[in-house]
């Protein structure tokens, strides 16, 4: 009861205006509207005047948005009259009003429509003979056409929801009317500009702008679409809004200067969606044009700016380039055919067609004070289209659909609630309001233009848009050319589109370039389409648009830093100048060492090679072999065998030839020793003992060797670490044995030791006649050794950080190797098979010598040191070689014989 009172107290004070302001009769009351009588009225709302200034209510006449929408509506009744097919025997008359393009005017006009449901109480009222008044009953309006504003729509719309009075719009396309909980008895034919908004949202995404600016002009229209537009941004994240802008409604002077001079300090959001009527639209290109900036911006405007000539009228060049959207519409010819006959004297029923005669034709039907010559006087012989521009206006299609759409729900009313009843059944003398919502809510039909009318459950119909880009050709001609549709989805020509000049790529409009490949996007605090890029350093490689992350460790980044890429894996190769050389000393040492072996095995039997101690000889050679086959052990490609190998040889050559050579120094340091104190041979210095010696101290490497292959056993890794430098295209992994530099140095501590220990008897048995013995060429072999080592160390465990450690690693080790073979090679059997092979006179039997005879020789030191020089070579270093061999038979032939102290 509260909410209708406040309404009713309303209209009736509203009706008391309207009876006190027609005292003279009925054709002053209808004076600014339109009057067709008929069983069911319709009311309609057009702006045929523009809004009026200086405090008038209406302003001059609007030909296409007011009279040829205002005669659509005339010309589709009259078609629903003449149709046998929909409310046959029912006419349909009109009630329209100008709503004069001002929302508060139209509001107090739509009061109108509601009058024949207000219960007027004229008791009170007489006439000058006292009788009561005879009030002109009003026209009951079943439903209404209109209103074009949004805003005119929205005002009328919650007084005729309070009567239930249906109401179709033609034009207005504001989102919040789709709220049916407060416009529940608004509907439409044209879609929300909610979906027109997702269509241009659709058609920056689709061009590639993510950064924009919005301008709307001040009202419901504009605002409430700039609104929409930031609210689907924000929902589908590509586009960011850099400034929103309002034209006011007044503007003053130099304020869309100051407009263009506010969208140019964000210079990279090139895009401009606009929501403004055509005179701001046109005013706004003109103010582009004097800032210099003609192809600066790139204009996307709603179907306010559609394919209108009047806003780009002489901006044509800033508005090359424009997309603007418009419901998707076809010319209807028989609207064209009707309009074009329309004339003074068989159109008198459009109490505004005679101003529209006027501006149309630029002319005057009668003239009031003094005749302007500029002027002339109209015939009333003019014609529309032939004495006239003529353009069918964009929004005939829906005015004539909206009529047909409450014709429909009418006649389908009818068929339910008159079933056979020809003309009007009791049941339709008063309709219900809510009633008639439910069939025009439930109407299907195709409409003039052919295309589906329909309404969703808020009223709207289904969003349909033609997609238009304002070109000028090459041949200087200029318009808007269709590039693509929107329904539901956006099916954009580009091809089709043309933004001016030579270049036919889409112009940009965004905040930051898109990142290189390997670039992340750091994104500006509050602004997700604008950021910063870094690139993905080192071993990051880009997981997303904004996310760097690390590469798995067998893993790089690829050349363009979007995946992560397996490590080359390498190895040393044979061709390498890290291999060659090592494997070049190795070949050399190998073929010296086969020829030793093989001239001594050829002259097994002479003094030189008896007297050596072939025993020992042949061991110490085989380990000098060893030591420099392992070079070819230490390149190879790895594998468990090789591995295996490894393990067991690197330590083995070195072993053996250091345990024959500490077993030789050994006997010599204790016969001299021995021979201090007495004439008797020392114990274990026949060649069995020494081999026993030999290989006892052999197999200790062995035993290690074998422990280290059950505690852990030979297999390969790839190792990624030792290459890992810090440009990952230079990575590499490592393909080698799992040997550690410590196991390494643990496999050749053995020999090493055994090296040491060699050494320490060389320097004991230093004093020993060169004469008698092979101490001081073992001892100058030891000291070469053990610097060669001494040098190895640092190169080794130095190199460890080095991404060359594989190459450094292992040529060091390999050419230590050889250089510690090779010096025992040269030093100890270089100078006999020099004899041997070049003075065989010298490799000849002496006479045999005691062990006493010998002893008391070594201890006559200065006078043998003196005679040595004075020996042959071949006699230096036999005798006490000779003496050793206590344990052969008495026929054997030596240089010298032991045979008195065999035991």
């Amino acid at each position: 009861m509260k909410r209708a009172a406040c309404p009713r107290w309303l209209l009736a004070a509203r009706c008391c205006w309207l009876l006190a302001a027609v005292p003279t009769g009925h054709g002053q009351e209808h004076a600014h509207s339109i009057r067709l009588e008929g069983e069911l009225i319709l009311g309609g709302l057009f702006p045929v005047h523009s809004r009026g200034s200086a405090g008038a209510a209406c302003g001059e006449i609007k030909k296409e948005k007011g009279i040829h929408r205002m005669e659509a509506m005339l010309h589709a009744v009259d078609q629903l009259n003449r149709d046998p097919d929909i409310l046959a025997n029912i006419t349909l008359g009109v009630r329209i009003l100008d709503t004069c393009s001002r929302d508060t005017y139209a509001l107090e006009q739509s009061l109108t429509f509601v009058q024949a449901l207000i219960e007027k109480d004229a008791t009170d009222v007489r006439c000058a003979s006292g009788e009561p008044p005879i009030i002109a009953k009003p026209d009951k309006i079943v439903g209404v056409i209109g209103a074009s504003a949004s805003s005119v729509s929205i005002m009328v719309a919650n007084i005729l929801r309070l009567f239930k009075i249906p109401q179709i719009s033609y034009a207005s396309t504001a989102p919040e009317l789709s709220d049916n909980s407060r416009y529940d008895f608004f509907s439409r034919v044209v879609p929300p500009d909610s979906y027109q908004v997702q269509a241009m949202v659709d058609i920056v995404t689709a061009l590639g702008w993510n950064y924009v600016s919005t301008l709307a002009s001040e009202g419901n229209y504009g605002e409430s679409g700039v609104e929409a537009f930031m609210h689907i941004s924000r929902e589908t994240g590509n586009v960011c809004i850099a400034q929103s802008l309002k034209i006011p409604r007044e503007p003053r002077q130099g304020e869309f200067d100051k407009i263009i001079k506010r969208l140019l300090e964000t210079p990279n959001a090139r895009g401009i969606i606009i929501f403004a009527n055509e005179d701001d639209i046109s005013r706004l290109l003109e103010a582009t044009r004097r800032s210099n900036q003609t192809k600066h911006f790139l204009w996307v405007g709603s179907d306010s700016w559609g394919s209108k000539v009047a806003p780009v009228h002489l901006h044509e060049e800033v508005a090359e380039g424009a997309v603007t959207i418009l419901p998707k519409r076809a010319s209807i010819e028989g609207f064209d055919r009707y309009f074009r006959s329309r004339t003074l004297e068989n159109n008198r029923r459009n109490v505004w067609f005679a101003e529209f005669w006027e501006e149309n034709f630029n002319c005057k039907l009668s003239w009031h004070g003094k005749r302007n010559s500029k002027i002339k006087k109209c015939t009333g012989l003019e014609r529309i289209g032939r004495d006239s521009s003529y353009e069918q206006e964009g929004k005939v299609q829906f005015v004539i659909d909206a009529v047909y759409s409450m014709a429909h729900a009418l006649h389908n009313m009818h068929k339910e609630l008159c079933p056979g009843y020809v003309g009007l059944c009791p049941s339709m003398n008063s309709i219900d309001g809510r009633e008639l919502l439910q069939f025009i809510r439930a109407i299907n039909f195709n409409g003039s233009a052919g295309t589906p009318v329909m309404f969703n459950i808020n009223g709207d119909a289904p969003g349909r848009y033609d997609i238009y880009q304002y070109q000028i050709t090459n041949t200087s001609s200029h318009g808007y050319r269709v590039i693509g549709q929107w329904t539901d989805n956006l099916h954009l020509n580009v091809k089709d589109m043309h933004w001016g000049g030579v270049d036919p790529t889409i112009p940009q409009s965004v905040c930051s370039l898109p990142c290189k490949a390997g670039e992340r996007k750091k994104t500006v605090k509050g602004v997700p389409c604008c950021w910063h890029c870094e690139r993905c350093e080192g071993y990051h490689y880009l997981a997303d648009e904004s996310t760097c992350q690390m590469c798995p460790f067998n893993r790089k980044p690829n050349t363009n830093g979007t995946d992560c890429q397996l490590i080359p894996i390498i190895k040393l190769e044979w061709h390498s100048p890290w291999a060659i050389v090592p494997v070049f000393i190795a070949m050399l040492g190998i073929i010296a060492t086969t020829f030793v072996i093989t001239t001594f095995i050829r002259y097994n039997e002479t003094p030189i090679v008896r007297a050596s101690g072939r025993e020992l000889s042949y061991v110490l050679l085989t380990g000098i072999f060893l030591c420099y086959a392992v070079t070819f052990l230490m390149i190879a490609t790895p594998d468990i065998i090789l591995c295996s190998f490894r393990r067991i040889f690197l330590g083995l050559g070195m072993c053996i030839s250091y345990a024959a050579l500490l077993t030789k120094t050994n006997r010599i340091h204790r016969i001299f020793e021995q021979g201090k104190a007495s004439v008797s041979a020392p114990k274990f210095i026949s060649p069995a003992s020494q081999l026993v010696i030999t290989f006892s101290l052999i197999s200790l490497q062995l035993l290690g060797v074998f422990i280290w292959f059950a505690v852990d056993p030979p297999h390969t890794i790839v190792d990624y670490g030792e290459q890992r430098t810090v440009d990952p295209e230079k990575a590499r992994g490592v393909l080698k044995c799992d040997i550690s530099d410590l196991s390494l140095i643990c496999s050749l501590g053995y020999s090493i030791l055994l090296m040491v220990t060699c050494t320490v008897y060389a320097i004991k048995t230093r004093g020993v006649p060169e004469t008698f013995n092979e101490a001081k060429p073992i001892g100058f072999t030891m000291y070469t050794t053990c610097i060669i080592w001494l040098a190895f160390i640092p190169i080794f465990f130095g190199t460890a950080q080095s991404a060359e450690k594989m190459y450094i690693q292992t040529t060091t080790l390999t050419i230590s190797m050889s250089l510690s073979a090779s010096v025992s090679l040269g030093m100890l059997y270089m100078p006999k098979v020099y004899i041997i092979i070049l003075h065989p006179e010298q490799n000849m039997q002496k006479r045999k010598r005691s062990f006493k005879a010998v002893v008391t020789a070594a201890t006559m030191t200065t006078k043998l040191s003196q005679k040595a020089s004075e020996r042959p070579n071949g006699e230096v270093k036999t005798e006490l070689c000779e003496s050793l061999e206590t344990n052969t038979s008495s026929t054997k032939t030596t240089y010298i014989s032991y045979s008195n102290h065999a035991n």
